[in-house]
């Protein structure tokens, strides 16, 4: 026993109950390692004839030597002739540069297995979390708080060699032995405890065994919380302790001083929630042999360790090392309260209300849907019926598994047409005619030789095997028809509608005929990834600054066309760099603006913008895509409304005038950014055909683009009429030739008939007579919807989508969650928040595929 329990390395620990039996545990012990090629070479022994003994059969030459005094047990001091143990600190006193890494080494000196002294070291665990709460580097100087808190400790932590603890807990073989145990939490750390009594010849004793602490978690937790895990260590503890000592217990008592955690214990842990669940259905497992009860905090020892104790109080506090006064007198144990589900109802699980009419259960029922493979479900099935013929009283040869399953089979069948087909089969029994209309007409049902209904159709004459010639007939609902219909897609390789059914119709017929499969197929997530079917709403209202009166170009949509190879001069050996078309469009008059761009870049485009804000006046509002130009430009213009440097001093005084806002639509929504992309199309649509493959060099590619832009700001705004009395077609040109952009000139007078002002009155009512146009035809030509006619349900929170991308194939797809939905004015969700496995992203729903699983 002492080989085999009592060893650890190359250390042997043992006893006895007589000097006698120690002594030839140990010379049977020492020749057994001589034996083996590695003599013991150092004892100690708490009786000296133990030693003398050991001494008297010393080999010649052997190294062995014999000490009574002090030694080390397992990083703890023991002190054989008085049998205790005692701490050997030695922690340094230096106190400069007190860092976290100081004080973590010194703290981790402290060894302690058994938790004698946790009242003064669980100070120390306190402040190394603080520690980390500040957040403080490794070699960063403590602050002056902590550094003072940690002296005091170091200076209870060095005193500990002070303390001494009796070894022997004064048990006999024959001794029997009752365990106490103690558990506490507070805020700030958690502890439990462990006392034994040993009843003997001699009367009854009380020493602590054991402790263990533990500091609470950094996310608070309610006292009762606490006060349940710091149950849940004691009963760890307890389990440890008892399989460890294997001694003769009669009892196992474990105390608490939370009546809630106690009503917990001793209720049925499915009444709790998850927390308490999880936790009491452990104490239960654990201390199933014990019994639980209620003990005052003033007589709790496990409080000296959950709120931590000095060095001093702890050397002669009796309740830390013999427990409370009465436990050894059962009379004088503390009063029991009575347990009350009033002060523990917030942890209740919310109960559910059911109305059922009782019935004989079909326990067949349950197993069907306990398994989502029709392979799983047979051969379970299969070995029940084997388990079952060997039971019964007239004991049969179990049959083959080929059989069984065929078995399983045909029970499964027989079960579905039963439950779903019962006139049917009372019809068909009776031989009665079946409705006309009813489809077991047209397939000629009729019942075979075991009781199922199978279709009795025109190919009885055919080479077909037996069940392709009459398949069972399966109603459209049950669960074995999805089960056979998931079999055959997966035989299949994820097959379609056509080759699916056709493999299901070579043993079964399920009635619907395509409507199930298809049904199922839609549901199938890998079938579902491979299609990648994008979501889509009802197109969205037309913004505000789209279908209200403002001057040209205070709301402007921006994008880049390109890139165009320029040339730098018109001779030969011209050199080429690439060249990109920025092209402003105006929301509310359609006009558009074109400005060549050396480069893609923040800064070309700012320099783009300003040649567009001189001519057609500073937009209120700027909307574009999420591009990387774009929203570094952003930035740049943000920058250039604060500074006011003499290089940008007058393009920001103008821009701080009337401050644009830019607007980006959702990353990967270039169908929300139509205005202006339909503008590069047509912008493409003249180059094209202008210029063609030929090299321009800026001059006169600035020179096209303007022809271009005043061909595209002729362009009608509304259908042309028939009518010759009409007047021109609306067009962009109109409202820019109507108003001038930043002052409005003035010709001579002089030879004018009418009055100056009424000249200006003629000029603002041919204004007004473009946007009256513009309100009773132009918007009206809006208001038709080209595509996605129809609403429908909104993405929820949780559901699982692909995130589609046209440069890789569906398989390639990443899988994301809907973290937040982000609905427009009208309710509907065009937009989401997204977290796949790597980032969080803000796509339009038209980008999303979603899979058929269910969140709920």
């Amino acid at each position: 026993p002492s080989i085999l329990q009592g060893r650890y390395v190359d250390d042997i620990f043992g006893g006895a109950d007589t000097v006698q039996q120690l002594i030839k545990i140990a010379l049977q012990l020492k020749n057994l390692c001589r034996a083996g090629g590695f003599p013991l070479a150092k004892w100690h022994a708490t009786h000296p004839d133990v030693l003398t003994a050991v001494q008297a059969e010393k080999d010649q030459g052997s190294q062995i030597t014999f000490d009574d005094c002090a030694t080390k047990i397992l990083g703890l001091r023991w002190l054989p002739q008085e049998d205790l143990f005692a701490f050997a600190t030695r922690i340094s006193s230096h106190t400069d540069h007190l860092t976290k890494r100081l004080v973590l080494s010194k703290v981790a000196q402290i060894f302690d297995p058994l938790g004698f002294a946790s009242p003064v070291v669980i100070k120390a665990k306190m402040l190394l979390q603080e520690l980390w709460l500040h957040k403080l580097q490794w070699d960063e100087p403590l602050p002056s708080q902590l550094s003072s808190r940690w002296l005091i400790i170091r200076k209870e932590l060095t005193s500990l060699r002070k303390i001494s603890i009796p070894r022997w807990y004064n048990t006999w073989s024959t001794s029997t032995v009752e365990f106490h145990g103690f558990s506490d939490a507070s805020q700030l750390a958690m502890a439990a405890v462990v006392f034994i009594t040993v009843h003997g010849s001699t009367g009854t004793t009380i020493s602590l065994v054991c402790s263990k602490t533990k500091v609470s978690p950094l996310k608070r937790l309610t006292i009762p919380r606490l006060e349940l895990t710091a149950a849940l260590l004691l009963s760890r503890l307890m389990q440890y302790v008892q399989a460890t000592l294997k001694l003769n217990v009669t009892a196992t008592h474990l105390w608490t001083d939370s009546v809630v955690t106690l009503t917990w214990i001793k209720s049925h842990a499915s009444r709790w929630k998850d927390f308490v669940r999880n936790r009491v259905s452990q104490i239960q497992e654990l201390t199933a042999n014990a019994h639980w009860k209620y003990v005052p905090g003033t007589s709790n020892p496990a409080d000296c360790a959950s709120r931590g104790l000095s060095t001093a109080q702890l050397q002669s506090h009796s309740l830390w090392w013999t427990g409370p006064p009465w436990i050894l007198t059962p009379e004088a144990w503390p009063s029991q309260p009575t347990l009350s589900d009033e002060l523990s109802a917030h942890e209740a699980r919310p109960g559910i209300a059911l109305h059922a009419a009782a019935s004989q259960p079909d326990y067949h029922w349950d197993l069907i849907y306990r398994y989502s493979t029709l392979n799983k479900l047979l051969k379970i099935t299969a070995l029940c019926f084997r388990f079952i013929l060997l039971l019964g009283k007239h004991r049969r040869k179990p049959l083959d598994l080929h059989s069984a399953l065929e078995e399983a089979r045909f029970f499964w069948i027989q079960a579905t047409q039963a439950a779903y087909f019962t006139h049917e089969i009372k019809m068909l029994t009776a031989n009665s005619r079946l409705p006309t209309a009813h489809a077991f007409s047209r397939l000629t049902a009729y019942i075979d030789a075991k009781g199922i209904i199978r279709v009795g159709g025109r190919l009885n004459q055919s080479a077909l095997a037996q069940d392709s010639k009459h398949q069972a007939i399966l109603p459209r609902h049950s669960q074995l028809s999805t089960l056979i219909i998931s079999h055959a897609h997966l035989r299949t390789l994820h097959g379609g509608t056509q080759l699916t059914l056709a493999h299901v119709r070579q043993s079964y017929w399920i009635i619907g005929g395509r409507a199930p499969v298809k049904s199922h197929i839609l549901r199938c997530v890998v079938c579902a990834r491979q299609r990648g079917i994008r979501a889509h709403q009802l197109m969205g209202q037309l913004p505000l600054s789209r279908v209200t009166p403002s001057r040209p170009s205070t709301h402007t949509g921006v994008d880049y066309a390109g890139p165009l190879t320029i040339k730098t001069w018109k001779g030969r050996g011209a050199k080429t760099y690439k060249g990109w078309i920025c092209v402003f469009v105006c929301f509310s008059t359609s006009a558009i603006h074109l400005e060549v761009v050396s480069d893609y870049s923040s800064e070309g485009f700012i320099a783009a913008f300003r040649r567009f804000s001189a001519r057609r006046g500073i937009a209120q509002t700027i909307y574009s895509d999420c591009g990387t130009t774009f929203i570094g430009a952003d930035a740049a213009l943000k920058k250039m409304f604060i500074q006011s440097s003499q290089e940008h001093q007058r393009i920001a005084q103008v821009l701080q005038q009337d401050c644009t806002r830019w607007e980006f639509n959702p990353p990967g929504a270039p169908h929300m950014g139509g205005k202006w992309e339909a503008v590069v199309k047509s912008v493409k649509f003249h180059l094209r055909r202008t210029i063609g493959e030929t090299l321009l060099t800026t001059e006169e590619l600035t020179t096209l683009l303007t022809q271009i832009e005043a061909i595209l700001n002729s362009r009608p705004l509304e259908p042309l009429s028939d009518d010759p009395d009409d007047v021109s077609a609306l067009t962009p040109g109109h409202f820019l030739i109507g108003g001038p952009l930043t002052t409005i000139p003035e010709p001579s007078l002089i030879d004018l008939a009418t009055s100056r002002l009424s000249r200006w009155q003629l000029i603002q009512q041919r204004v007004q007579h473009f946007w009256a146009q513009w309100s009773a035809h132009y918007l009206q030509c809006q208001q038709a919807i080209s595509k996605w006619h129809h609403p429908n349900n909104n993405i929820k929170v949780g559901s699982i989508v692909l995130l589609t991308d046209e440069r890789s194939p569906p398989c390639k797809w990443p899988l994301a969650r809907v973290t937040a939905v982000h609905p427009g004015k009208d309710g509907l969700t065009r937009v989401v928040t997204l977290k796949t496995a790597t980032t969080t992203l803000t796509r339009p729903s038209a980008k999303l595929a979603i899979l058929p699983i269910s969140t709920e």
